[in-house]
């Protein structure tokens, strides 16, 4: 079940979640407004308490009511406070002229574009442009963003940061580049797609105490993994159990010079809670292997006749690390191909698969936006221009459950809400990271094969988090192996 907070949607429907909230539930719009400026400004005072000399810079609509609240909020609590009007406040109509009026009323002024001066500033508030922006940032509002952004102080996004597209997440023109945002009633998807998650900063939801039953009978277009749906998931282990519960699942790959792929996936797959792990690789590379986890049960296969035994004891195959793409890389990938098994595919089983197109249900498909872009027949631009219908594409296409890696990983299955994981950080772009959570994903799987969308979007989850949490140190230097040492804490909160 996915609630409001966990949901993200497009702004047509937030817009008519607003609807519902004014005209079904009789909260008046400006109500929702001033909690909107409240809960901004009370984010703004926890992430950035020392900052007193604020820049309110206010456009057209309700974004700029909603600063013109916030501007209100600061005075009264002693700050110090600028504000810009790029558009005539006295222009304004509705709840907005409202918000101008009372922050007016109360002993405010704004001051005009020509007057912004953000070198004194310890925050600036971007109250340009809110969600309906379907057009190029132009003339006087692109001035103000250019400003901002040129600006040294901290920038809060009041519900999206201006320029950004709330559906696709695309610049339009100039966009806000911004260190908090705070969004209401509905996330927004362009904060999470595109270039989204780049230019928000960090995201705060405020529900401004609308109901949650206001959605009923909407679909969200994308729903977040949490701690909650992972504990549901993972229940506390029952005191009888043994290793058998909980899966055998086998790696393959690891070919001349790649056995670090599969000793990494291997592990992540025993750190993930798997019962038993067995790895099929190359003969000169199996005692690396056991050297670095003896844990792994590795097995030298020197064809695909060698993988019948570990075939058979397997309930889950992860294919792919390391696997190259030879002759070896190709019998193999064939052969597992033909068990009846679920499976995972990363790394070089997706290129092979690229190469000789299949369809079937039971497996998981784990590609970065290059080799998404293989599969589809196209480019990585492609393929991060529009995330959601490569996605798509994916499992339609090739059936089964698909990851599409990056900033924003989408797990997806054809005919259900796709999951978003918004967590993660550029250190994680290293090598190792996809064998990781290769190995992660096969473990989930084989704990919980009844579920397996719910499992695959936990195992993208419990990686990102065990990336944040190993990058508290710093991002830069990050190594995989520093995400598996994470992955224990992050399975057992």
């Amino acid at each position: 079940m996915h609630t409001v907070a966990s949901s993200v949607f497009t702004p047509e429907v937030v817009r008519e979640l607003d609807r519902r909230a004014i005209e079904d539930r009789g909260i008046p719009g400006y109500t929702l407004m001033c909690r909107a400026g409240r809960a901004a400004f009370d984010a703004t005072r926890d992430r950035y308490p020392a900052a007193a000399k604020w820049v309110v810079v206010c456009g057209a609509g309700n974004n700029a009511g909603d600063g013109y609240v916030i501007a209100r909020l600061a005075r009264a609590a002693g700050l110090q406070v600028q504000v810009i009007a790029v558009s005539d406040p006295d222009g304004l109509g509705g709840d907005a002229a409202r918000a101008w009026h009372d922050f007016r009323d109360a002993g405010g002024t704004a001051a005009g574009l020509a007057d912004l001066d953000c070198g004194e500033a310890e925050l600036l508030v971007d109250a340009l442009l809110g969600t309906g922006l379907d057009r190029l940032v132009g003339g006087s509002y692109r001035d103000a963003v250019e400003q901002i952004n040129a600006a040294a102080a901290p920038v809060l996004a009041v519900d999206i940061p201006s320029g950004l597209n709330g559906t696709t997440g695309e610049i339009m023109g100039v966009a806000i580049q911004a260190d908090l945002t705070v969004t209401f009633v509905g996330r927004k998807q362009g904060l999470y797609l595109g270039a989204g998650p780049a230019l928000c900063g960090e995201v705060r939801f405020a529900d401004l105490d609308v109901p949650g039953d206001m959605a009923a009978g909407i679909e969200p277009a994308l729903r977040l993994f949490d701690e909650h749906q992972l504990a549901e998931l993972l229940p506390q282990r029952h005191a009888s159990a043994h290793k058998g519960d909980f899966g055998h699942v086998l790696i393959v790959g690891g070919n001349r010079g790649m056995s670090g792929a599969v000793r990494l996936a291997g592990e992540a797959a025993l750190r993930a809670g798997a019962g038993l792990v067995s790895v099929a690789t190359r003969a000169e590379t199996a005692g690396a292997v056991v050297a670095g986890r003896p844990e792994l049960m590795c097995r030298p296969v020197d064809s695909a006749d060698d993988l019948e035994p570990l075939l058979e004891r397997a309930t889950h195959i992860a294919v792919g690390p390391g696997l190259g793409q030879d002759a070896w890389a190709r019998q193999l990938f064939a052969r597992v191909l033909a068990a009846e098994r679920p499976l995972v595919l990363d790394a070089d089983a997706l290129n092979l698969l690229a190469a000789d197109p299949h369809k079937r249900d039971d497996w998981v498909l784990t590609p970065h936006p290059g080799e998404a872009g293989r599969l589809l027949g196209g480019s990585t631009a492609a393929v991060q221009a529009n995330r959601l219908d490569a996605l798509a594409q994916l499992t339609t296409r090739y059936g089964g459950i698909a990851v599409l890696k990056g900033r924003g990983t989408l797990v997806g299955e054809h005919g259900q809400i796709p999951f978003l994981i918004d967590r993660g950080n550029p250190g994680m772009a290293t090598a190792g990271m996809g064998d990781v959570l290769t190995g992660t994903l096969a473990g989930l799987l084989a704990q919980v094969p009844a579920s397996p969308l719910a499992a695959t979007a936990a195992a993208a989850w419990v990686h990102a988090v065990a990336g944040d949490r190993a990058a508290a140190a710093g991002e830069r230097g990050l190594l995989a192996g520093d995400v598996l040492n994470e992955l224990r804490a992050c399975l057992n909160p």
